[in-house]
């Protein structure tokens, strides 16, 4: 469970989240708000990238700001740009890379490597330059990259913003399938229609928590008021 209580976030004297108290037990939660609106800082908070300037953010129980390293391996995030991410020569070493601070053998380590490449069509990339991917194959090499690790919970940044119609479904499929508790910030409502929770941020406030249709339709009444 992320639980988000009396949460405050400023920068300098900019308070970019105001007060927010949420508890998040579901499978796939979206998270959708203009920009500016504070939805890159409440995604950063669940995994502790930054600590709430007031309140407390919870995993399971845990808090992620004195607690940070067991926060850490129980979620995972994804950027919106996988060059962010990417850190390692080749489509191998970036993902094997991943599972450093791990306590697999080295064997172990190149075995589930090499389960990955195969789950996610990419054996034959085993030693590719991993920048001279394609982007849709950088955005999936920077998701196999946390999920190598077996996070319980994956945020992902607007994972299909600088992809083509393609390559963006083909990583919505993915996301989909996946049994861990998702949270994903996107600006393509579409993707939202399955999910079982979509929160909407506007000026650092909650204005809206609710199934799908209900959550768009006041965002779309912000966007277009």
């Amino acid at each position: 469970m992320i639980e988000f209580d009396h949460v405050w976030h400023q920068y300098g004297e900019r308070t970019v989240l105001e007060d927010i108290t949420a508890k998040l037990t579901e499978q796939r939660i979206g998270i959708i708000g203009g920009n500016g609106s504070g939805k890159s800082t409440l995604a950063r908070l669940i995994n502790g990238l930054i600590g709430p300037s007031q309140g407390t953010v919870r995993i399971d129980g845990y808090d992620t700001v004195k607690e940070r390293k067991h926060v850490r391996s129980k979620v995972g995030f994804v950027f919106q740009d996988p060059d962010q991410q990417i850190v390692m020569p080749t489509v191998s070493e970036d993902l094997e890379f991943s599972l450093r601070g791990s306590k697999l053998t080295k064997e172990d380590r190149g075995r589930r490597v090499e389960r990955s490449l195969h789950q996610y069509g990419l054996e034959s990339h085993h030693d590719h330059p991993a920048h001279l991917l394609s982007g849709g194959q950088k955005q999936l090499l920077a998701i196999m990259a946390i999920l190598i690790t077996e996070p319980e919970i994956v945020v992902f940044d607007e994972p299909t913003t600088l992809l083509d119609l393609k390559n963006a479904v083909a990583i919505e499929e993915i996301i989909y399938r996946l049994d861990q508790q998702v949270v994903v910030l996107t600006h393509d409502l579409e993707m939202l229609q399955n999910f079982d929770r979509v929160i909407v941020l506007d000026d650092g406030r909650v204005v809206a928590d609710d199934v799908p249709n209900i959550a768009v339709k006041t965002y779309r009444g912000l966007v277009l008021s």
